[in-house]
């Protein structure tokens, strides 16, 4: 069932993504996909703009400072720098610098639907490898050229879909060391942190890099490292602006590999070398159910104490670290 042709004022049709060859897709490989959800009412600008004015009480509309990087931090703040409502983010969206992310839009229900039926394409290719699918979240990128999204990794697994305007994707191989050391991933699966994860010029010939445009997607893998960047060349009048947007989620294998590196983590902080996710499945089967309970036991700890430190935790743990 396509759940989008549900959506108000969408007539009845077929969006999807798709591999030109659906026999040799892997959940466990970068690959491109093609799609259509470029051509969906609710991915238009005017209806981003309408998704960000309902998600701005959430404080889901996230702002960089001008002047990053690919190699910048990748930090990002609720607030506009020079103190922009969101509407006149949006009136002035096609300026030069202009750069704004909307977070979790999962929480606005028919956005929830969209994201839904967007998996569900590619649902049973995704899971004859890792079934589970849960938590299904979206994040959309919108930004005049020259722009850039910082180098970084994620939890998730990931369909990037470009919306609008053009963009260049580099994705590197999640089983990279040289470019993401074991002891970096850790740290961002289990405390949160990409102070380890940076970008060197020199890793940029390691990565696939793709040339997009609307209708053109990416699958890559969790901890699969990525930037983005976008320049003039393709622009004009009416047509200069290029949205993305990550459509993520977890599945009983990346729940599966979160509980390794937990273990791994304590492995390597006494000196040892152990195997990374993915690299023996025996290991994995016996570190897994440890794992889940050095995570939930991790959790709980943090929060029976926060009280006592004045620590105000702003989440509970991501629902695939244990």
């Amino acid at each position: 069932m396509d759940r989008s042709a549900n959506a108000p004022g969408v007539q009845a049709r077929s969006y999807r993504v798709w591999a030109d060859d659906p026999g040799s897709f892997s959940t466990h490989r970068i690959a491109a996909l093609r799609h259509n959800f470029h051509e969906h009412p609710l991915f238009q600008v005017p209806e981003l703009a309408r998704l960000a004015k309902e998600l701005v009480p959430f404080d889901q509309c996230r702002f960089t400072k001008p002047g990053i990087s690919q190699a910048s931090t990748f930090t990002h703040d609720s607030r506009h720098p020079e103190g922009r409502s969101i509407e006149e983010v949006f009136q002035r969206i096609e300026e030069t610098g202009s750069w704004v992310a909307l977070y979790n839009i999962e929480v606005i229900p028919r956005y929830a639907e969209l994201l839904a039926s967007i998996v569900d394409t590619m649902r049973p290719y995704v899971e004859r490898e890792q079934p589970g699918i849960f938590n299904v979240n979206g994040f959309a990128f919108i930004s005049a050229p020259p722009s850039v999204t910082p180098f970084h990794i994620d939890r998730e697994n990931n369909f990037w879909l470009q919306l609008h305007g053009r963009k260049t994707m580099n994705v590197w191989d999640h089983t990279d060391r040289v470019v993401v050391p074991a002891g970096a991933v850790e740290d961002f699966i289990v405390g949160h942190s990409l102070r380890k994860v940076r970008f060197k010029e020199e890793f940029r010939a390691r990565s696939h890099q793709f040339e997009t445009k609307p209708g053109d997607a990416v699958y890559f893998p969790s901890t699969s490292p990525h930037m983005t960047s976008s320049d003039r060349t393709w622009t004009q009048p009416g047509d200069g602006v290029s949205i993305s947007i990550g459509v993520t989620f977890y599945t009983s294998v990346t729940r599966k590999m979160a509980c390794v590196h937990q273990v791994n983590r304590l492995m390597r902080r006494a000196g040892l070398s152990p195997a990374f996710p993915g690299e023996s499945f025996m290991a994995d089967s016996l570190k897994a159910p440890v794992g889940g309970m050095v995570g939930f036991a991790r959790s709980s700890l943090s929060r029976a104490i926060a009280p006592l430190r004045r620590v105000k935790l702003a989440a509970k743990a991501p629902p695939g670290s244990f």
